[in-house]
């Protein structure tokens, strides 16, 4: 096989600029596929951290029975029960998975600064739970700064967060004073005084005029009830969501609770519509880099083995079988590839560098915040890249070379 090798790596530089475009063309595309590889798992680890660890939903959020298709009509209908709460919390614990269990309750109505009134959303959750789910958060989104002002706190419900937008409509500032009203589950009018703590930027931009950030204390008294509206479930690893799940699903109703569980995917807005999109496009990529590469090796074979008619006709007169002249090209063809794909490997990784180094953000669709712009190098995609970036050039080759094999060894040496 040394032998093979070395006469394989003999005719690729002979014919050293057909071979150099030929390589060029693989690195090119083996680059273009894991860049926007790499891009496609930047986005999809980015909703996945802002869906789980900023927004603080974790991992599942488990519901009463029916919340999702009619939980927007009458919320106040399907709230879960301090005592179904404790059940819940007791069951998950009980999972090694789990991690923090997280009682929820988002609340609407009007706020008002005295002079003006607006409606808001606002998202009840104690504060200390928002901090440990963010601080659990990996990558470049951890770092990013989510508000400007103080941090909420648990022991003074009166302190919420404002997003920008409804900052800006209120004219309202960090320390200043409004008010919240709504009306409670039984239909009284509810109001209570607040303070200013921080501003930020919604998750969403339709929300950025709206939102608030309230402790859960403050959304009960809001709405003068110790129930909660969702139980946010946070798990030690990312990979166990869908096991954890099940178990679940099937505990909950064993202990006589009427819940449903959605994990962070079903969950996040437009998450599998954002998914399928890229990997529509991914998929125009790869047909492209296909057929360009195709051409190119088949391009590069059939040239060769047209100036090397005679060269082939001596060794078939020599005693090479048809299958060593296969085999001979099909050599090349994979040193090629191999070539490309290393080539290709360090394209790959001076372009995710020199992107992630000129700390570029910009503002996702439904973001209303710019973000880090970033290309990951994901291992599994290279490797996987490599492998087939192998395979196809060697079945590039099979054809030309099958053809200049089944040639007639008399008309090889005649050949001029």
């Amino acid at each position: 096989m040394i032998a093979w090798i070395k006469i394989a790596v003999r005719n690729i530089l002979k014919n050293s600029r057909r071979s150099l475009y030929t390589i060029a063309a693989i690195a090119l595309g083996f680059a273009a596929i894991n860049i926007f590889g790499g891009f496609t798992n930047y986005i999809f680890h980015t909703i996945q951290t802002n869906q789980i660890y900023l927004q603080g939903e974790g991992h599942l959020v488990v519901f009463k029975g029916g919340y999702l298709e009619e939980g927007r009509i009458d919320p106040h209908k399907f709230l879960i029960s301090r005592e179904e709460l404790e059940t819940i919390e007791g069951i998950l614990y009980d999972l090694p998975e789990v991690v923090l269990v997280s009682p929820q309750l988002r609340v609407s109505g009007l706020i008002s600064n005295g002079l003006v009134s607006t409606v808001f959303v606002g998202h009840g959750v104690a504060p200390s739970h928002v901090e440990f789910t963010q601080g659990r958060a990996r990558g470049i989104l951890a770092t990013f700064k989510l508000y400007e002002g103080r941090k909420l706190q648990d022991d003074i419900s009166y302190g919420v967060g404002l997003s920008s937008g409804l900052s800006h409509i209120l004219d309202l500032r960090e320390g200043d004073q409004a008010m919240a009203m709504t009306t409670t589950v039984d239909g009284m009018m509810n109001a209570l005084d607040m303070e200013v703590f921080q501003t930020f930027e919604a998750p969403l931009e339709a929300l950025n005029d709206k939102m608030l950030r309230v402790s859960l204390d403050f959304a009960q008294s809001l709405y003068d009830t110790d129930s909660v509206a969702q139980v946010s479930v946070l798990l030690a690893d990312d990979e166990d969501t869908l096991s954890v799940q099940k178990r679940i699903t099937d505990s909950l109703p064993a202990a006589g609770l009427d819940m449903e569980v959605v994990n962070w995917m079903d969950y996040a807005p437009d998450y599998h519509k954002v998914r399928n999109m890229l990997n529509i496009i991914f998929l125009f990529i790869f047909v492209i880099v296909f057929i360009i590469i195709i051409m190119s090796i088949i391009n590069t074979i059939s040239m060769t083995i047209m100036e090397r008619t005679r060269e082939i006709g001596t060794l078939r007169a020599l005693g090479l079988k048809r299958f060593g002249v296969i085999r001979l090209f099909a050599i090349e063809s994979a040193l090629l590839g191999i070539a490309g794909s290393v080539s290709g490997l360090f394209v790959s990784a001076a372009s995710c560098w020199l992107v992630n180094a000129m700390e570029i953000t910009w503002i996702p669709p439904q973001f209303s915040m710019p973000i880090p712009l970033e290309i990951n190098l994901v291992p599994a995609y290279l490797s996987l890249t490599f492998a087939f970036m192998l395979i196809l050039s060697i079945f590039s080759a099979v054809l030309p070379a099958r053809k200049a094999a089944n040639k007639s060894i008399v008309d090889a040496l005649g050949h001029v």
